[in-house]
């Protein structure tokens, strides 16, 4: 008689577990959603090589859900309009106390102020360029479709239109361009336009101040996911990976205006010279 089968789920504690029934909804660790097994975001991600190694299992909505993840807007509209609404009409939480509790998306304003120094993008160099493309041109690459988003000042709309046309140049496609503002009173909607169409993955060119912002938002409310993600210099500060909070950025990339690169991991931007490529997606070794 062959060995029963073991599958291993989550729980709503959030760990993990063995069991010998399978699951009947799978996941994303880092964007914190679930969804059906047949999912057509999910398995076209999967067929690409992307969530995999942070895909999860749960026995039943009412598991996931109490381990703090939501539903997935393309395979469960209904659940997640509903889940929407009733984020929306939730009374606003004014200690800091609680919004660390429900991991509110928003910066306090003294936050805000205490890394009011960070500097406005510099305008963009060929080298940085050319050393963006080929963190997405990597050999044995997939990549084709891409996001692009930008902070509202001249440097980083440049820097996007540039990329823009040099990706398009090069046969590859762009989904999408959003934009946004240093402020705002809900940064739902350019998280959500950015992340509408399922790209390979997304470039930012931006300001330090709101990308933090927005990253938040992305993290809380949509599929985007960081290591899917490269970003120009001016991204380039450990200051942003402290204000945008504990693993919002982890897994980011980008290049350097000298045409290096540079990664986010574990609170800290480590960077490489141009000579020396960054470890490739997905690896954890520093």
């Amino acid at each position: 008689m062959p060995p029963e089968r073991v599958y291993t789920l989550l729980g709503a504690d959030g760990l993990p577990y063995r069991s010998t029934a399978p699951g009947t909804l799978g996941g994303h660790r880092r964007g914190r959603l679930y969804g059906r097994l047949d999912c057509p975001s999910a398995l076209r991600a999967v067929a690409r090589g992307h969530y995999v190694a942070r895909r999860v299992f749960f026995p039943d909505e009412t598991t996931a859900i109490r381990a703090g993840y939501r539903p997935c807007a393309v395979c469960l509209p209904a659940t997640y309009a509903r889940w929407k609404r009733n984020r929306e009409n939730a009374p606003i939480m004014d200690t800091l106390e609680e919004r660390k509790q429900h991991r509110s998306p928003l910066i306090l304003a003294s936050d805000l102020a205490e890394y009011g120094d960070l500097p406005s993008p510099s305008p963009h160099t060929e080298a940085e360029l050319t050393a963006l493309i080929s963190l997405l041109r990597y050999p044995g690459s997939r990549i084709e479709t891409v996001s692009v988003g930008h902070s509202r000042d001249d440097a980083s709309r440049t820097a996007a239109e540039a990329f823009s046309t040099a990706w398009r140049a090069g046969g590859g496609t762009v989904l999408a361009v959003v934009d946004w503002p240093e402020s705002a009173a809900s940064w739902l909607r350019p998280a959500t336009r950015l992340t509408r169409e399922t790209p390979d993955a997304w470039v930012v060119a931006a300001a330090p101040l709101g990308f933090a912002q927005l990253a938040r938002r992305l993290r809380r409310s949509t599929d985007w996911a960081p290591d899917r993600t490269v970003a120009f210099a001016s991204l380039q500060d450990t200051r942003l990976l402290a204000l945008a909070g504990e693993d919002v950025l982890d897994g980011l990339r980008g290049a350097s205006a000298d045409g290096g690169t540079w990664s986010a991991r574990r609170g800290w931007v480590t960077s490489w010279p141009a000579a020396t490529p960054p470890p490739a997606r997905g690896d954890t070794s520093e």
